[in-house]
């Protein structure tokens, strides 16, 4: 089993290793596996997982249990069962499978698309039906609310195939020369398909009318990207109700939300292969887009790389095991690809024990050695002396350095380094002191800010776990490993006040307490410093001192609180008696106030009224204002009481209602004057 890393990611790589032919006997196989140690290590996951030549597609069925792949030559289904981790059935077909889907959760209806037109229908028995389609197909899809083949191909019409009918219907036509691939969403049936031209259309299966265009290959050129030809639509996927994943011809995928023309993220996988799978991993909020070369995993929402996985060989499909980190792969080679990626999901129920085999070599990493070489950097070479020999037969290139005989190394390094046993030596030396430093009592390394809070927290944590009740209790998150806490302990804002007035209130046993932990205080302080100095472990305080005097101290508490009061009492009255003083020796000097414009001034015995009138109560008040005129009290109908309030009003204010109320009057009277003339003229004119 290969196991690669890349972002801290592990992908465990369980198809290689080296197989062995079909045609050996088992004596001769047994007699191999003894021989070759290779052949003894690796692991075979599902029995003759592969194709006599080339694997071109591969899937799973709905119920997780098969897995089915086509491949040549000669053309031929495989078709494996997960709970007997072997091949279940193989059928050969006449010619190339192109793709293929299982209709049915397991392997009882399958529909496979050939490279001659040809539409070919499986049942559980083994061939049901052939049917051929007018031009060669290149993608199809399945509608299951109408039971409609949705095909494409080299031509601008989609073909449909009823299959409870068992007919064709009316094809849809687009207007593109040629649909590359299409797809429908599981959610609403929205049917897409990709273009030769880089659009993408959708159509609404119930209507059979467009309902969408975009145009991915004006949005997938940026200015980042180099292109030498139109990208066309090479793979297609749906997720969700909104979401859609478009790859390119060049090797850009492009994230599309269904309500918007303008995609959401576009993606370049900076090979230029065009983009053959693209799958999306829900848990992690990651997509998987593939090309001939590499498969990459990247976030949805930022496009930041998780991993990557680059096969030796091309790839040709990638499906992801649903719900699980396992990832399946049909290459351009006879073994078919299985890689497991912990980081993903668990692995399948069939193939559990695999968790258990990672997790144990997680736990004991072993180096990897390349039979009896050696890796080393140029930069080695330099501390060796042996630049001289690069481009010869003892220095192979690999990646960043160079690989060279074990043997040669360690002679070359005993030459240059003869005190190499020494600085062994040293090394051993100081692992052992570190070792016996590891088995002393640990130091407690309290913050700055806080530290009989923290002594405090550090102390009830202690009494939790030697309580017999401990496994009962729930676990609380711990303060100080919390960083919502951290500030606490590190900023001096937050300090505790011990002289507050609420603070000895309500820790009226804080005196003896804050001692006892002062005590330990210093003798922390004495023991960091002792360890900084002379690395000497001093001895703490005895427990059987500290339960002794904590037992006293509920006893205390009622005198306690007394003594805390009457400070408190104390300090009051000497604050009141400083006050008193300071305020016999102030001199009053005399204040100045503004008076507005517009108002007169009184005196300053009406800020006096004001305030023993807002401190009498509000029934007093009330009468007060009833007698004054600007409170009015009556009876409702309902038998509650009605307020009515009348402001008062200032000087300036009464000054101008009356000369508001005189121009009124004066203009009453106009209009009067005015009205005696007409009805006069009228008579006038009348007796005439």
């Amino acid at each position: 089993m290969q196991v690669s890393s890349l972002n801290e990611v592990k992908i465990y790589s369980l198809s290689c290793g080296k197989s062995l032919p079909e045609w050996l006997s088992d004596r001769k196989k047994r007699a191999l596996q003894k021989k070759d140690v290779d052949i003894r290590r690796r692991i075979e996951l599902i029995q003759d997982f592969e194709m006599p030549t080339v694997s071109t597609t591969i899937k799973v069925s709905k119920d997780g249990q098969y897995i089915l792949a086509t491949g040549t030559y000669k053309p031929r289904v495989r078709c494996y069962d997960t709970y007997q981790l072997s091949l279940k059935f193989e059928r050969c077909l006449d010619s190339d499978v192109v793709t293929f889907d299982i209709l049915s959760d397991d392997y009882s209806k399958i529909v496979f698309l050939h490279n001659d037109r040809y539409i070919e229908f499986h049942s559980q028995q083994g061939f049901y039906y052939k049917t051929r389609i007018p031009k060669f197909g290149r993608d199809f899809s399945y509608h299951y609310p109408s039971c409609d083949l949705y095909f494409v191909g080299a031509s601008s019409e989609v073909y449909r195939l009823n299959l409870e009918q068992g007919r064709y219907l009316n094809p849809l036509q687009t207007d593109s020369a040629e649909n590359n691939v299409c797809d429908i969403n599981s959610m609403h049936g929205l049917f897409a398909t990709g273009t030769i031209e880089g659009r993408v259309e959708c159509w609404d299966p119930r209507t059979r009318n467009r309902v969408g265009l975009l145009d991915c290959a004006l949005s997938s050129v940026t200015a980042d990207t180099e292109i030498d030809s139109l990208p066309t639509i090479s793979a297609l996927k749906f997720n969700g109700a909104l979401n859609m994943a478009v790859g390119t011809s060049t090797g850009q995928v492009l994230l599309y939300d269904l309500r918007s023309s303008n995609p959401l993220l576009v993606k370049d996988h900076q090979y230029g292969l065009a983009i053959k799978s693209i799958q999306f991993q829900n848990s992690l909020d990651l997509i998987l887009s593939a090309d001939s070369r590499i498969i990459k995993m990247w976030n949805k929402d930022t496009g930041k790389i998780f991993t990557s996985l680059e096969p030796e060989h091309d790839i040709n499909d990638v499906c992801l095991y649903p719900d699980s980190g396992m990832l399946l792969t049909a290459n351009e080679t006879p073994k078919m690809g299985i890689y497991y990626i912990p980081v993903l999901g668990p692995a399948p129920r069939w193939c559990s024990f695999l968790d258990n085999l990672t997790e144990e070599l997680e736990e004991n990493p072993e180096s990897t050695v390349y039979d009896d070489y050696k890796f080393v950097t140029r930069k080695d070479l330099d501390n060796l002396g042996l630049t001289h020999l690069i481009g010869s037969p003892l220095l192979r290139a690999y990646m960043h350095g160079f690989f060279m005989d074990i043997r040669l190394y360690h002679k070359v390094k005993l030459m240059v380094n003869p005190f190499a046993y020494e600085e062994y030596r040293k090394d051993r030396i100081r692992q052992k002191i570190e070792e016996t430093r590891a088995q002393r009592v640990k130091l407690k390394k309290l913050p700055k800010v806080n530290k009989e809070l923290a002594l405090k927290l550090i102390e009830e944590e202690e009494e939790k776990q030697r309580s017999v009740w401990k496994k009962k209790l729930k676990k609380l998150p711990n303060i100080l490993t919390d960083d919502r806490f951290k500030v606490m302990f590190e900023n001096p804002d937050f300090q505790v006040d011990e002289q507050s007035e609420e603070f000895r209130l309500l820790n009226p046993l804080v005196s003896k307490i804050s001692e006892k932990r002062k005590k330990k205080l210093k003798l922390l302080e004495q023991q960091e410093f002792l360890e900084q100095e002379e690395e000497e472990e001093p001895e703490g305080k005895p427990s059987d001192a500290e339960s002794s005097e904590t037992s006293d101290d509920e006893k205390d508490w009622v005198e306690e609180v007394r003594k805390q009061r009457k400070l408190l009492r104390q300090e009051e009255k000497l604050r009141w008696q400083e006050r008193f003083k300071e305020d016999q020796q102030t001199v009053l000097k005399p204040q100045f106030f503004e008076i507005k414009a517009g108002e007169e001034f009184r005196s300053f015995k009406d800020s006096a009224k004001k305030q023993k009138l807002m401190k009498k109560p509000l029934e007093d008040r009330l009468q007060l204002e009833a007698k004054l005129g600007t409170l009015n009290v009556s009876d409702t109908t309902v038998g509650s009481k009605q307020l009515t309030f009348t402001l008062k009003r200032s000087e300036q204010q009464k000054k101008q209602q009356e000369a508001e109320k005189q121009h009124r009057q004066e203009r009453k009277r106009l209009r009067r004057s005015a009205g005696h003339l007409k009805t006069n003229h009228r008579r006038g004119h009348s007796f005439h």
